[in-house]
């Protein structure tokens, strides 16, 4: 049975997300300018209008994946930062996707006016039930019908937007090597997890299917709705501890807003 405890009553206990004292003050977005040749190159980042542009500090040689995608034109592509990950930002650059990265607390409306091909909802800290604004902006995006990726508190987010609960785990998932089941095919991925809280599937509308299961505890590790173009998976595909097991996510994603086209 999976593991359940008592869900923290307040932000102070649960550890609130970070972005969420300075939510909706700075709606400025950046973007990210990679090359899917070179998804390895040093990327750029420019916030808002007539700031400077912060190049990316060095980093040491590390083993990437090749690009994935060739298309007539690249994907456009919006990421809410609840805490987001560089190598997040270069995989979908490598499947040839220009990601402009929009802060926690932008609404709903900014991304959808901003002609996008499909959001990113990114990782971040804390209890998901009190990022509230986070989850508005999800269920409002979600009946727009656009494409939407979620990755671990990006994950929660989208399982309450759907209409679910979470919990806070007994003993949360740290470091790498952990077992999930991808229920469609059988396979067995291992995977790389930092999280505190789980989507109850108990809680889930019909129209929302588990996707994904971790073999330690039996929670969710993975959802997609049936009706709408939204899937996330609670682990984190861009760590790739080992063999790069779940990069394939990235593609359904690409390939979700591709027949969009």
């Amino acid at each position: 049975m999976p593991q359940r405890a008592h869900r923290a009553t307040n932000g102070a206990k649960a550890g609130k997300a970070s972005a969420s004292p300075h939510a909706g003050q700075n709606t400025r977005s950046r973007s990210f300018a990679g090359s899917a040749a070179t998804p390895n190159s040093a990327p750029l980042i420019t916030r808002g209008a007539g700031a400077a542009a912060v190049a990316a500090a060095p980093r040491a040689p590390e083993l990437t994946l090749a690009a994935e995608r060739t298309a007539t034109r690249r994907l456009r592509v919006g990421a809410y930062d609840f805490g987001i990950k560089w190598n997040i930002l270069r995989r979908l650059t490598a499947y040839g996707c220009d990601v402009r990265v929009f802060p926690a607390g932008a609404p709903a409306r900014d991304l959808l006016a901003a002609g996008l091909d499909g959001v990113f909802l990114s990782n971040g800290p804390g209890d998901p039930a009190v990022v509230d604004y986070a989850i508005r902006n999800t269920r409002e995006l979600l009946a727009r019908d656009i494409p939407i990726f979620g990755i671990c508190l990006g994950h929660q987010v989208m399982g309450l937007a759907m209409g679910g609960t979470t919990f806070k785990l007994k003993f949360g998932h740290r470091g790498v090597n952990h077992p999930v089941k991808h229920l469609e095919t059988d396979r067995i991925e291992i995977t790389s997890q930092n999280h505190g809280f789980a989507v109850d599937p108990d809680s889930l509308p019909a129209d929302v299917k588990v996707t994904h299961l971790n073999l330690y505890d039996g929670t969710v590790e993975g959802l997609r709705h049936l009706s709408r173009p939204a899937f996330s998976v609670q682990y984190h595909p861009e760590a790739s501890p080992g063999p790069h097991d779940a990069d394939y996510l990235f593609r359904q994603f690409v390939e979700e807003m591709a027949r969009r086209q």
